[in-house]
C-alpha cells in the first residue's frame, strides 16, 4: 500500500513507516501531523478524486533539521559588482504512521459540501437583487 501525498508545494509517494525530509512543518517534535493524500492505492484497489473524503495518511514528526548550506554568487565581470549570499532551507523529517481510511473524515467533507452550494445561492440572490 502506498500513497501520493502534497505537502510543502510536492508530491511524494509515500509507504507505511517510511521517513522522509519534507519542508518545515508547524509541529513539535512527536507531534501527528495529517498529510493531504491524492492517490492511494491498495493492491489493486485505487483510490482517488471523491472517495478521498474520508482518506487519511498521518505522520509523527521526528525531528526538526536544517539543509546544507548553499552559496550564492553574484557577478558582474567589469563592474566590480560582486556579492556573495547562504541559504540553509528549514525541513522536517516525518514517518508516516498510517494510511487508509477514516469514517470521522466522511461526516466533516459532508457537512462543507452542502454548505458550499448554500452559500453561491445565496450570493446570485444578492446580485440579483441589487
Amino acid at each position: 500500500m502506498y500513497a501520493i501525498v502534497k505537502t510543502g508545494g510536492k508530491q511524494y509517494r509515500v509507504a507505511q513507516d517510511q521517513t522522509l525530509l519534507v519542508e518545515r512543518l508547524p509541529a513539535s517534535d512527536g507531534e501527528t501531523v495529517d498529510l493531504r493524500p491524492l492517490l492511494i492505492v491498495d493492491g489493486d484497489q485505487l483510490i482517488d478524486g471523491d472517495a478521498l473524503a474520508d482518506a487519511s495518511v498521518r505522520a509523527r514528526v521526528v525531528a526538526h533539521e536544517r539543509g546544507p548550506k548553499l552559496r550564492v554568487v553574484k557577478f558582474k565581470p567589469k563592474r566590480g559588482y560582486k556579492r556573495r549570499n547562504g541559504h540553509r532551507q528549514e525541513l522536517t523529517r516525518i514517518q508516516i504512521t498510517e494510511i487508509g481510511r477514516t469514517s470521522a473524515g466522511a461526516g466533516r467533507s459532508d457537512v462543507g459540501s452542502a454548505a458550499a452550494p448554500a452559500t453561491a445561492e445565496t450570493s446570485k440572490e444578492g446580485r440579483d437583487g441589487a
